[in-house]
C-alpha cells in the first residue's frame, strides 16, 4: 500500500536550518509530483512548495522562496524539504503529498 513517512522536524530557534524527508513507498515515485504543505494551528492548510517527477521543475509559496528548497532522490524515493533562515510564522505541521495521498505529517516550531 501507498506510504508517506515524513521526518525531521524539530524545535529550532529563528534564523536556524531543518531538513524534513519524505520517504515513499507503493506507487511509481519517480513519475509523480510530490508536494509539501503545512497547517499552522487554527489556519487551513497551505501549499508550501511542489516539484516534478524528474525534479527539473519546482514551485514555491511566496513567503519561502530563496529560504527553501524543495529536492528529490528518486532513487531512494524520498522528496526533501530543505528550510533555512526559519521564522516564528514558519510553525506548523508540515506534510508531504503524492497522488493524493498523505504522510503523518511532522512539527516544526520555530520558537527562541
Amino acid at each position: 500500500q501507498v506510504q508517506l513517512v515524513e521526518s525531521g522536524g524539530g524545535l529550532v530557534q529563528p534564523g536556524g536550518s531543518l531538513r524534513l524527508s519524505c520517504s515513499a513507498s507503493g506507487f511509481t515515485f519517480s513519475n509523480t509530483p510530490m508536494r509539501w504543505y503545512r497547517q499552522a494551528p487554527g489556519k487551513e492548510r497551505d501549499l508550501v512548495a511542489s516539484i516534478s517527477g524528474t525534479g527539473s521543475s519546482t514551485y514555491y509559496k511566496d513567503s519561502v522562496k530563496d529560504r527553501f528548497t524543495i529536492s528529490r532522490d528518486n532513487v531512494q524515493n524520498t522528496v526533501f524539504l530543505q528550510m533555512n533562515s526559519l521564522k516564528v510564522e514558519d510553525t506548523a505541521v508540515y506534510y508531504c503529498e503524492g497522488r493524493g495521498f498523505w504522510g503523518q505529517g511532522t512539527q516544526v516550531t520555530v520558537s527562541s
